[in-house]
Parts: structure tokens; sequence; C-alpha cells
């Protein structure tokens, strides 16, 4: 039996969910789609709203999952974000920033502040 790629990203993001929940995050979307873009996770860190890009590699053959959020994908991020915070009526005082959840194997990693708006 396959499983596609989809159901195999939705269950490491399940997991950084519960990851970032035992850290004190609370998960306010998940899989958030628009035209432009998605993001995995949207959640707040004490006042901070947070968005949050999951990658997972199951070894390093293809490079460390950090790798993967280059700075294509981190614009891509930044745009839906901007969206996300114009259709939620999110005002400039609102503290942002971008984290990423990279699960390499077993192992589960956080980087706070991980780019900035200016990408």
């Amino acid at each position: 039996m396959t499983t596609n790629k989809r159901q195999i990203g939705a269950a490491y993001e399940e997991q950084a969910a519960h990851f970032l929940i035992g850290q004190g995050y609370q998960i306010l979307e998940r899989n958030y789609r628009c035209r432009q873009g998605e993001i995995d996770l949207i959640a707040k860190d004490g006042k901070t709203l947070v968005f949050v890009e999951v990658k997972y590699r199951k070894d390093r053959q293809k490079g460390h999952p950090l790798e993967a959020v280059n700075r294509y994908k981190q614009q891509k991020i930044i745009r839906t974000a901007m969206y996300y915070c114009y259709k939620q009526k999110v005002f400039d005082a609102q503290a942002c920033r971008f984290d990423i959840v990279s699960i390499l194997g077993e192992d589960i990693e956080l980087l706070k502040h991980a780019f900035e708006m200016q990408g």
C-alpha cells in the first residue's frame, strides 16, 4: 500500500503541532491555503503570531530539512502570511515571526525566527 506525499506531510505536520503545543504554542490553523500559497501551521507563541513551515527528511541524503526552505519558499510563505493577516484583520502592531520545524528521521528541531519579512 502506497501512502501519498500529502498523507505523509500531514502526519509530520501533526507531529510538529504536538511538539509545538508541548513548547507552549497554541495552534490556530493547520494547512492554511490561499491563492498565494500554503502555510503548514499558524500558531500563537505568547502574544506573537507565528507562521510555521514543517520540513521532513528521513535522512540527510537530500540535505537537511532546513535547506529546503530556500529564498523562493520563504517569499511564498511571506506572501501567504501577509494575505492571512489581511483577511484576518491582523494589524501591524501584532508581532509576527516565521519558524521552521525540521524533522530529520526521529529528531525534531524548532528554529525560531528562521527568516524575516524582508526575505
